[in-house]
């Protein structure tokens, strides 16, 4: 409907300058409508006339007038009143409203989508936490932020990939390496020192436990010859920094290359698949994972590297490569190449962004935890000294989650191992709820997490007042059949006109709403619009439950209840899809 009152506003423009009442060369502004706040107001404003009053030399409310008079003819518009300075709010015939129900059965699951493909091509990298332990509740919202904004771009016209960047190469993971050997020779029967920086979750005993179970004793060596000369942990008065990079060295020495790789990949290969486990369970699928390692073996650090000296970026200082990232906005300039020759983690993001565009994609999005901050203006500035785009890449912070249950903060520590998992969160309150709780609220605001209202069956708990609309409605369809009622659509179709009452109206101006609200919440990245909407028409489908009757003898208005109740049942369930979760037949 928006997209229609455009059109018609865009003809109207074009005629007054035909016939000379605005100037041939006068820029025609945008034309932006929007929803009116309050029914007396139509359905839909804009205010066209302001903007264009100033540069055609009239009084706004002359403008207005101006623009009413050269609307072309519509069916689906009612009336168009002047209000204010100058506004135009336009009233939807009430043929249009109720053709709504049609269009929402006719199109069934693709109401409210856009042309598939019809939009740019998109990759959206989310969660992409170190593969060095299963997933905890601060990842969950993430995941259920990127799954949500990557099904509503698709839901928009755009073509999608999920992607998820696996930290293969980095020293996170060789601390959990480390943390695997020194376990794995507990289960030896060799004492070693636990470090105080490696990684303590009773996952670290099951890999090391599988890793035994096929090399043997063969990683095994003397408590003396590993621990002999490493610097002192913290606990021992020293640096847990230092004394895990000794034994991550004295590790790789003793094994050598290929050995330390199985131990390293033991760890790897456990988390990634527990991970992969995890999401598929909580509906978070992801289309491809991208290996860090892969930057250097297809040579996407290189080439960057190369391009930033191209285009003469680059500069040397002691020794180490620079790039000049503060000509681009960044606070400081980058190192790209150490003096000893070993390129920097920001030559990955330097290769990883390059691949992205490399690989086809017309727009990239990031989505980070809100300690990454600084990533924007770095990705920003590496975009523009590759010569991409930088308005082509979007940065999305997720800001954190923290579980409260029965009143109390729950506390936590990742290193630990002392902290809820997202498989422990599932199994406590149910996928649905944790999909619906981690995106009503924006991501830039930091959530509440209450345990105890997201297993609640109540009015209180947001996702159960909607799930219990859609419920509601099957049921009411059962409870037909049962009366001997039958329902169906042409029938519903040739008595719509019987749905005049306020709250049959209320309902289908919020079926009306759907397709705008998909495209916003997909402009926006705001998966919460899609769930305040949710709430809002759940709220107006009771209010019709309760005032309005729906299995009645008069059988004409009934079937147009029932056609109205079936639209809105396919509505409760296309918006739930796009949140990933469930459309309950019962409760």
């Amino acid at each position: 409907m928006k997209e229609h009152l455009r059109e018609l506003l865009a003809q109207a423009l074009l005629d007054l300058r035909r016939h000379g009442r605005l100037p041939a060369d006068l820029a025609l502004p945008e034309v932006v409508i929007d929803r009116t706040k309050t029914p007396e107001h139509g359905d839909y404003a804009t205010n066209l006339a302001l903007m264009l009053a100033k540069p055609a030399g009239m009084k706004p409310r002359d403008a207005a007038q101006a623009l009413v008079d050269a609307l072309p003819k519509s069916q689906h518009v009612a009336k168009v009143d002047i209000a204010g300075p100058g506004f135009l709010n336009f009233h939807i015939s009430q043929g249009c409203r109720l053709a709504t129900i049609r269009r929402v059965l006719d199109q069934g699951e693709a109401y409210g989508r856009g042309e598939p493909g019809s939009l740019e091509s998109v990759t959206v990298e989310f969660v992409s936490a170190n593969p060095n332990g299963p997933l905890h509740v601060g990842h969950g919202r993430g995941a259920a932020y990127g799954a949500t904004v990557a099904t509503l771009l698709e839901a928009a016209g755009h073509t999608v990939q999920r992607e998820y960047y696996v930290n293969d190469a980095g020293r996170q993971m060789d601390i959990l390496a480390v943390s695997v050997w020194v376990r794995y020779h507990e289960l030896a029967g060799v004492a070693l020192r636990f470090p105080d920086n490696g990684y303590k979750g009773d996952y670290v005993i099951e890999i090391a436990r599988k890793l035994r179970g096929k090399v043997g004793d063969a990683f095994k060596r003397g408590a003396t010859e590993v621990m002999d000369g490493l610097p002192a942990d913290e606990s021992q008065g020293g640096d847990k920094e230092a004394h895990v990079d000794g034994l991550i060295a004295r590790a790789k020495a003793l094994l050598g290359e290929a050995d330390y790789r199985k131990v390293f990949d033991a760890g790897l290969s456990w988390c990634l698949a527990d991970i992969k486990d995890d999401l598929k369970g909580f509906g978070v699928v992801h289309d491809n994972f991208f290996s860090e390692r892969s930057l250097m073996t297809d040579g996407y650090v290189q080439r960057a590297i190369d391009t930033l000296q191209a285009n003469g970026h680059l500069y040397e200082q002691e020794g180490a490569l620079w790039f000049r990232a503060t000509s681009f906005g960044d606070d400081k300039d980058r190192v790209v190449k150490r003096e000893n020759g070993v390129t920097t983690y920001f030559a990955s993001d330097l290769g990883y962004l390059l691949s992205k565009f490399e690989r086809g994609f017309e727009r990239a999005i990031y989505i980070f935890g809100a300690d990454h901050h600084g990533y924007i203006a770095r990705l920003k500035a590496a975009a523009q000294g590759l010569g991409l785009d930088p308005a082509k890449i979007d940065i999305e912070l997720v800001q954190f989650a923290i579980l409260f249950r029965g009143g109390e903060r729950v506390q936590m520590s990742t290193r630990a191992g002392s902290f809820v998992t997202l498989r422990e969160l599932r199994e406590e309150v149910g996928t649905d709820a944790a999909r619906f709780f981690y995106v009503m609220r924006g991501n830039d605001q930091h959530l509440d997490f209450d345990l105890d209202l997201a297993k609640s069956e109540s009015n209180e708990n947001p996702v159960y007042y909607i799930q219990y609309a859609h419920a509601r409605i099957a049921s009411i369809f059962r409870q037909a059949v049962e009366k001997g009622y039958s329902w169906n659509r042409t029938a519903a179709e040739a008595a719509r006109a019987k749905l005049v009452e306020p709250q049959e109206n209320a309902l289908i101006t919020e079926l009306m709403r759907f397709p705008e609200v998909v495209q916003a919440a997909a402009q926006h990245r705001g998966p919460q619009i899609i769930a305040n909407y949710l709430r809002e028409l759940a709220a107006c489908f009771h209010a019709f439950y309760n005032a309005q009757p729906i299995l009645i003898a008069d059988e004409e208005l009934r079937h147009a209840r029932l056609g109205l109740a079936a639209a809105t049942r396919q509505v409760l369930a296309n918006g739930l899809g796009l949140l990933g979760v469930s459309a309950p037949e019962s409760m």
